[in-house]
């Protein structure tokens, strides 16, 4: 048996459509773009990177990127007035900050700043509350990508028993509140978990998301299981290679022989994040407007 291989990107690629399609609605009924604005703070080659490509993203769906980049020496001072600043502008639908900050900042203090209506990333403990308890929010977008594939490869999750391996408050937790929220029997489990190969093995659904080059092997694995990587870790580079390959945090050549269906890496849970992200910075536009949000998204 071959796993098939669950592609995100072009699951992302059809929700980047969508959204593109409802961002053109929102602007004829609305009268402007849905707006997202982006803080970068200092100079991190990979925030740049992933910066860049969110701009790019954003202008392709139809809809206003606002880049603020500061010098790495910013006050939180300086940096909580910009946060105000965008909270109160009616152009602006959704605010992320860029993580990590530098040192000297602290970053929970900003996410908090953030309005609640405008924290696209879900990482306000307003939104982790909201989702908690089942109230409408926002949902960090790496789980909610997850919980989009899972969905359209299983249908209901009724039922089914999950194990997500990490409890970050980013990814580990809001994956096993959505999981829970669908039904699912759900295990968090984490470096002091004992036997993680044997609670691993019980699962319908595996979700890694422990930053662990392929950790999780194939050995653990339930046959049939659908497997969410979300681990992203590069590898030493090998003899005569310049940089070393992208691996996830489970041995996806091994696990490909034993998981009904697996997200690769890269390739898989990747490019939902940004995909996600626009459609959450959508969805607080038609809010904010005092729209009903299309079902669609």
């Amino acid at each position: 048996m071959t796993a098939e291989r669950i592609d995100g990107k072009a699951f992302a690629a059809r929700l980047r459509e969508r959204v593109g399609e409802m961002a053109g609605q929102f602007e004829q009924w609305s009268g402007r773009k849905a707006g997202l604005a982006v803080v970068l703070v200092g100079e991190d080659p990979a925030s740049q990177v992933y910066v860049r490509s969110k701009h790019k993203a954003t202008v392709a769906a139809g809809m206003e990127s606002f880049e603020h980049r500061l010098p790495a020496d910013t006050s939180e001072t300086d940096l909580m007035a910009l946060v105000d600043q965008l909270n109160r502008d009616e152009a602006v639908d959704g605010i992320l900050v860029q993580l990590p900050l530098p040192d000297h900042l602290d970053e929970q203090a900003v996410i908090a700043a953030i309005s609640p209506n405008k924290d696209v990333d879900g990482f306000h403990v307003t939104n982790a509350g909201r989702l908690a308890v089942g109230q409408s929010g926002f949902v960090p977008c790496t789980p909610l990508g997850c919980i989009m594939l899972l969905t359209d490869r299983l249908g209901d999750l009724s039922g089914l028993e999950a194990v997500v391996i990490g409890r970050s408050n980013i990814v580990g937790k809001p994956m096993a509140q959505l999981l829970l929220d669908a039904n699912a029997t759900v295990t968090i489990a984490h470096s002091r978990t004992k036997d993680l190969p044997g609670v691993v093995k019980r699962a319908d659904i595996v979700v890694a998301a422990v930053g662990r080059a392929e950790m999780v092997k194939a050995e653990w694995l339930k046959d049939g299981a659908t497997v969410i990587d979300v681990g992203i870790n590069r590898l030493p580079p090998a003899e005569g290679e310049e940089k070393g390959r992208l691996v996830g945090d489970v041995d996806y050549s091994g696990a490909e022989s034993v998981a009904g269906a697996i997200t690769p890496v890269p390739g898989g849970v990747g490019p939902m994040t940004i995909a996600v992200l626009l459609r959450n910075t959508l969805v607080a536009a038609y809010r904010n407007a005092g729209l009903d949000v299309p079902e669609s998204l």
